[in-house]
């Protein structure tokens, strides 16, 4: 019986032309050859299964091939590559750090490189995870790595570079390997199922490319783990039910649900995930790929970024025509909190299906009430004012505060007026003390319609007048709208609204109120609010004429406590018990 070798090592590249996905790295190292300018120390960095090791040993059989290829190759038929695919080769050895890190090790290997090739030109010695050494190991190999034999190459391989010493990082050349794209694992698994006689859907490989996660041993390892399920024939369906991965068919389903502001089915479809054995944490991390997907897929210019196969890549494009740009920021956002919080939740279930319910809603309209987002409460008028023949002129009264009920209008007033017949106008009597300036004006109009010649001898003032009335000022309503601005503050001028919440002003005269500040700074963040707060006081107390003074307290003057410790103080000074409560039991602010 033959023995068996897994496709990782079986297609692992033998010439630089074979590796996949680093091309600037193997044509760095081909000019470097061909040129004759090599360095002493090279080091190899990058995640696992891109090809760092085989880079290392391709190189190492290059530089001590006798007759190199015109496209700068190593033969494979001279004696030292001979030597070297019979792994017999005495020029080129390599060393796992990871077990052979102490000083000792290194301190031999120093004595190992004075020996000179038998065969070829150059002994290279591949350190792989070299990170694993100690950091004495480091520093007995340092005099070597940095002055070694002219015949001597050294060549580190490690996944964690940043592990390293910076004074080894200094005497070697660094190459950065990157992670290998979707589209090259995929056109490497086609070639190795062509040569296996494997039949493949090309949404399958890209399902393997993706669960690989850029290292091309791990796609090759799980194609072997595939094709031994399917038996040589890997499907879609085969491939997600092998490797456990969620069907892209849920979240479309999903987004459909979610743009068709459909609750129910969308928590039906989560319910058969979990039955399916997926965790909630790797479901919501689906859909935000799944979003992200959709975002990219709407533009021709990032469709690239889109690393799925073509039927899928189409119904991405179809789907993504559907959704708006601002469904899908708000989207992604609400994916991301549920995957921040879910470790920490200790309902899970209900965290995700929250998710599910607010994603559901971000296409209702803003307006309408009852999807429970930022609710607009609108206050409506009740009763339409209806149509008269002879429609009243009546200007706007000024604003006037709700605590005031001798100006309001009296309901009888308004009864009066709504009975009002289109042939007939009925004048109400009411004591002119106990109505408004509005109300009143238009009961002298209609007066006046009734009886012009009374009207001429009465002279009417003007309209622009009467609405210059300003309301009298009471101090009490002065300072709860004081309050009322303090608190409608943003975030930004919280020092500021505490400030004012810990104010009591005064009017110094019939429209001015003076206010009493600690010091310039305190002045200067006051100043640009003046005119806000004016006007607010203004529409509230309906007086046109109100005006803030500012200034800074005299030294002798007494000021309002504003903090904890402050407040206390002045309690303290009206009553000393409270500091022998406070000695007696050991208190302290908070």
């Amino acid at each position: 019986m033959e023995n068996y070798i897994v496709s990782a090592r079986k297609y692992r590249p033998s010439t630089f032309d074979s590796v996949v996905g680093q091309k600037a790295l193997t044509t760095t190292l081909k000019n470097a050859i061909a040129t004759q300018k090599l360095a002493h120390a090279y080091l190899f960095c990058g995640p696992r299964g891109v090809g760092k090791t085989t880079c290392a040993r391709i190189f190492a059989k290059t530089i001590n091939c006798m007759s190199l290829t015109p496209e700068g190759e190593a033969c494979n038929g001279c004696e030292s590559c001979v030597a070297f695919n019979e792994q017999r080769s005495y020029n080129i050895h390599e060393l796992d750090a990871a077990s052979n890190n102490s000083v000792d090790d290194i301190r031999q290997l120093g004595e190992q490189v004075r020996i000179p090739p038998q065969i070829g030109r150059y002994k290279v010695y591949i350190i792989d995870e070299v990170h694993m050494l100690t950091p004495s190991a480091f520093n007995a190999f340092l005099k070597t790595l940095e002055e070694p034999p002219k015949h001597v190459i050294f060549i580190l391989a490690t996944t964690e570079k940043h592990k390293i010493l910076p004074t080894i990082l200094s005497r070697c050349q660094i190459y950065d390997f990157n992670r290998i794209n979707i589209e090259d694992t995929v056109e490497h698994l086609s070639y190795v199922a062509t040569k296996e006689n494997v039949t493949a859907e090309p949404e399958a490989l890209n399902i393997i490319a993706l669960k690989a996660d850029g290292g091309m041993r791990d796609a090759l390892s799980i194609f072997d783990q595939v094709v031994n399920f399917t038996q040589g024939n890997i499907t879609y369906k085969s491939a997600i039910e092998n490797l456990n991965v969620l069907d892209y068919e849920y979240y479309f389903r999903l987004t459909d649900c979610f743009l068709e502001n459909n609750v129910s089915e969308a928590l039906l479809l989560f319910n058969d995930v979990l039955n399916h054995g997926f965790d909630g944490n790797h479901f919501v991390t689906g859909l935000s790929s799944h979003f992200r997907d959709l975002l990219v897929a709407r533009d021709a210019s990032t469709l690239v970024l889109l690393e799925v196969g073509a039927s899928i890549r189409q119904r991405y494009q179809e789907q993504a025509q559907k959704c708006k740009p601002q469904f899908l920021y708000r989207a992604m956002k609400l994916c991301n909190d549920c995957d921040m919080n879910y470790r920490d939740s200790r309902n899970k279930r209900l965290l995700v299906e929250l998710t599910l319910i607010q994603a559901a809603q971000l296409t209702i309209d803003e307006n309408d009430a009852g999807h429970g987002l930022d609710p607009k409460q609108t206050i409506k008028p009740i009763a339409k004012q209806p149509a008269t023949t002879q429609p009243l002129q009546a200007a706007p009264a000024a604003p006037q505060p709700a605590a005031r009920a001798t100006v309001a209008t009296p309901p009888d007033f308004i009864a009066q007026l709504t009975n009002s017949s289109a042939g007939t106008t009925v004048v109400p009597t009411v004591s002119p003390e106990a109505i408004s300036t509005s109300a009143r004006k238009i009961m002298e109009q209609e007066q006046a319609k009734q009886n012009p010649a009374a009207a001429s001898e009465t002279p009417q003032q003007p309209q622009a007048e009467e609405e210059k009335q300003d309301l009298p000022i009471d101090e009490g309503q002065l300072n709860t709208y004081w309050q009322e601005f303090a608190a409608q503050l943003p975030q930004e001028h919280r020092s500021t609204a505490m400030r004012m919440q810990n104010m009591r002003i005064k009017l110094s005269d019939n429209a001015t109120f003076e206010v009493v500040l600690d010091n310039e700074y305190v002045l200067k963040e006051f100043a640009p609010l003046q005119p806000n707060i004016e006007s607010h006081l203004r529409k509230q107390l309906g007086n046109r004429q109100i005006k803030m003074a500012m200034r800074i307290s005299a030294p002798t003057e007494k000021k309002m406590p504003a903090g904890k410790v402050e407040r206390f103080q002045a309690m303290a000074q009206k009553n000393e018990a409270l500091l022998q409560l406070r000695d007696e039991f050991g208190l302290e602010l908070w």
